[in-house]
């Protein structure tokens, strides 16, 4: 997350002591329980959403939300995944899907006058 190298760790160290000088583990206890109280709000909303959302939406994952997991998981994702039936199908697949019948040579295709 962040690009912190251990010259750069020591000069925020020394920088540290010299802004807050004695009172520095008081304010490492303040923003650790600040970092806390965020972290608990965050999970407290994250559970009324799940709540107010009910049962249908019971494995729903707020992360799915952020658009690259959106498109990871709705377009890059494996066909194996969805259940196909006894003939092959997918479940939601309609039978005719996979019967491909070719015209003959002298055959019209279908035409259908409310269509157009």
């Amino acid at each position: 997350m962040f690009d912190v190298g251990l010259g750069e760790m020591a000069v925020l160290v020394v920088l540290a002591l010299v802004i807050f000088g004695d009172k520095l583990p008081q304010v490492a206890g303040q923003a650790g329980r600040m970092l806390r109280q965020f972290r608990q709000m965050a999970d407290s909303a994250k559970a009324d959403l799940q709540e107010g959302l009910g049962p249908e939406f019971k494995d729903f994952d707020l992360n799915d939300l952020n658009p690259k997991t959106f498109v990871r998981k709705h377009l890059f994702e494996d066909e194996d995944t969805y259940p196909k039936n006894d003939s092959g199908l997918f479940d939601d697949e309609p039978s005719y899907a996979t019967t491909t019948t070719g015209l003959g040579p002298s055959e019209k295709p279908p035409f259908d006058n409310e269509a157009t």
